[in-house]
């Protein structure tokens, strides 16, 4: 129980006590004294509930309020086939973009039989957007139009930027265990659209882990805790992050508030709302409302997630198959360049 007193003037005693309860969600008057005429001296007993109130609580040693974020809606995965005969789990992608804004799409790939995605994606043409491609296991090899090839390995990652056009070949190689990893695929602005195109190369041991009690985070692409990830110098500044939580652990993971954020689990089980209402499995992408903090929570089997986070661009999306941009007249241009042979730029 803690005890304030206030002083009104008798003609401000309504607008001022309102504007004094906001903060304080229990307020009784116990009791009131007349100091004069015109003033009052009140003594408010302010009981705080058992908890405070769901997604607003103190951060310890902090002077804000920390506005934890609830789950906004969970978007289950869907199989489909993709290029020429790749078996895998589109988790979200040519649906509604104002929801994962700036994400486009994002494809989990994993099977332990080579037949799923030995087929690969043959040469094919990008513009408007960038791709990311994770590697947890197995490998897979790729080529494009501006001459770099190579091979992306377990823990490894590539990060292209199509931009103003490239074309490139991805070709998953056999192996003996479970083939596994990510594509996520990320808009570019309207004035980036036709930005000299880019590949980036990122090796498994220069991305950058942050540990605490029970969990730690792969910084791919971001800032966190003071670590950076490898991909730096993004357009859309996102975050990419490969979070493992350990089984019954919980902790709360810093996000910034003007972002969308988005959490796909890929092992074991968890919560990402403080009630356990909804809990997230393998296949399943937790979309996030408002809030500058994220509350995660492991089951008995622990949890790893892809976090996904970017300030949205809030633009007219015309997208159709491997190109996006902002409208159906560069759509055309773009596929009336490709016939032509005009497609590269120089």
């Amino acid at each position: 129980m803690i005890t304030s007193p206030f002083v009104f003037r008798q003609r401000d005693y309504k607008r001022k006590l309102k504007i004094c309860a906001v903060p304080y969600p229990r307020v009784s008057i116990q009791y009131f004294t007349c100091a004069s005429e015109q003033d009052f001296f009140l003594i408010f007993y302010v009981q705080r509930p058992p908890h405070q109130p769901q997604a607003e609580r103190q951060a310890p040693g902090a002077g804000t309020i920390m506005k934890i974020r609830k789950i906004k809606t969970v978007i289950e995965g869907n199989w489909v086939v993709e290029g020429a005969g790749v078996k895998l789990k589109r988790i979200f992608g040519f649906g509604d973009t104002a929801l994962t804004d700036p994400f486009l799409l994002l494809d989990n790939f994993g099977s332990a039989d080579p037949a799923d995605y030995i087929a690969g994606f043959p040469w094919h043409p990008h513009r408007g957007m960038e791709t990311i491609t994770y590697m947890i296991e197995g490998e897979v090899a790729h080529g494009d139009s501006l001459g770099n090839a190579g091979v992306i390995k377990s823990g490894q990652v590539q990060w292209m930027t199509a931009g103003s056009g490239i074309v490139h070949q991805e070709m998953p190689k056999a192996c003996a265990g479970t083939m596994q990893g990510f594509q996520l695929w990320a808009n570019l602005p309207k004035k980036h659209k036709m930005t000299r195109p880019s590949y980036r190369d990122i090796k498994a041991e220069s991305i950058p882990e942050v540990k605490g009690p029970g969990y730690k985070i792969k910084v791919i692409c971001g800032e966190y805790g003071g670590i950076k990830g490898p991909a730096q110098d993004i357009v859309i500044e996102p975050w990419f992050f490969d979070v493992t939580v350990d089984a019954g652990a919980a902790f709360a993971l810093n996000v910034r508030p003007e972002d969308n954020v988005l959490a796909c689990v890929f092992e074991g089980q968890g919560w990402f709302d403080e009630e356990k209402k909804r809990a997230v499995g393998p296949g399943q992408l937790a979309v996030m409302d408002e809030g500058d903090t994220l509350a995660c929570a492991a089951s008995s089997e622990g949890l790893r997630f892809m976090l996904i986070a970017g300030r949205p661009l809030k633009e007219p999306v015309a997208w159709r198959g491997p190109i996006v941009m902002n409208t159906e007249h560069e759509l055309k241009v773009a596929f009336d360049e490709y016939r032509k042979g005009t497609f590269l730029k120089r």
